[in-house]
């Protein structure tokens, strides 16, 4: 049976296409097909600094499964890039397993100087796939549904351009818990911990950790913390149509803006789909936390840590 490996690039980084021109040569060289979907091939095509003989191109997400479609997908970028794949391939089954080409990349499990051993390891199927939380998302207004999405990473209601700030009821489980005035609210797994939310001052919750987390931004109240709940609660942000003319926006993942109607409320509850990530790094996540965050260890005198 022919092995199958897709490659997510971003097209128009000229060290994204060098890095997937590398990945590429070395799968057809070792007998695996690399498989681009149809419009990043273009994109490529389009530069013509790419030998793109003997990829397959692949026109049709839908059509995959982990079992009659590629075995893994390999992203080269950073964060962003790979929450396009995951979007993409969602509910395929197909493990992803990012190369960070950006800045600090949490979600990749390999830095761009390692990319050899990685394609190394990929072709061994020297990888653990490890099951990571994701989110489905409701939006309701009355009664009826308006809008559902997905994400890995988190959902977020914000202001839109120009507002002041949005007013906003937050609750848990269908109670509410307090309403105030900010600049948005965050709902987000573990996964998400150390991405936006993390910016936005709320805590890093290990991997391992089944959970689901609400944090405010900017918010004028006094009872504004960041909330950690069991992973079989359900999240609930309802925009209050206090000012005239103010707008609320949904964000998943960074991507798909969706407008939000005056009294929407927009539920996260946990998926049944999670995210399958391939994982080359069996270390710990303390390992890796300080590592990508690249923090300050000296002192530490406990066991495994600088001397």
């Amino acid at each position: 049976m022919n092995r199958r490996i897709v490659v997510v690039v971003h097209p128009h980084r000229k060290s994204a296409r060098a890095a997937a021109q590398t990945v590429c040569a070395s799968l057809i060289d070792r007998g695996i097909t690399p498989v681009i979907a149809q419009r990043e091939y273009a994109s490529l095509s389009s530069y013509g600094d790419l030998d793109l003989t003997g990829i397959e191109v692949l026109s049709d997400f839908a059509e995959l499964d982990s079992e009659t479609g590629p075995e893994l997908v390999m992203v080269l970028g950073g964060d962003g890039t790979i929450l396009r794949a995951a979007s993409h391939f969602h509910g395929t089954g197909v493990p992803i397993m990012g190369i960070n080409l950006g800045h600090v990349g949490f979600l990749a499990e390999a830095e761009r100087k390692d990319l050899h051993d990685t394609v190394e390891a990929a072709i061994a199927r020297d990888y653990v796939v490890e099951q990571r939380m994701s989110l489905d998302i409701t939006v309701t207004l009355g009664d009826e549904v308006v809008h559902e999405d997905w994400a890995l990473n988190e959902a977020t209601v914000e202001k839109d351009r120009g507002a002041s700030m949005i007013e906003v009821v937050v609750g848990v489980d269908s109670r509410p818990v307090s309403s105030f005035g900010c600049d948005g609210v965050i709902m987000g797994t573990p996964t998400g911990s150390t991405a936006y939310a993390f910016s936005a001052g709320g805590p890093i919750i290990w991997p391992d950790v089944e959970a689901l987390l609400m944090v405010p931004i900017s918010a004028h109240a006094l009872f504004s913390t960041p909330l950690v709940v069991s992973p079989s609660s359900t999240l609930g942000v309802e925009f209050q149509p206090v000012t005239p003319g103010t707008r609320a926006v949904l964000f998943c993942d960074g991507r798909f803006r969706f407008d939000l109607p005056e009294g929407a409320r927009v539920e996260a509850r946990r998926s049944a789909v999670p995210v399958p990530l391939a994982r080359l790094n069996k270390g710990v996540f303390t390992d890796r936390l300080v590592a990508k965050f690249q923090l300050p260890v000296a002192g530490w005198r406990g066991p495994g840590g600088p001397r």
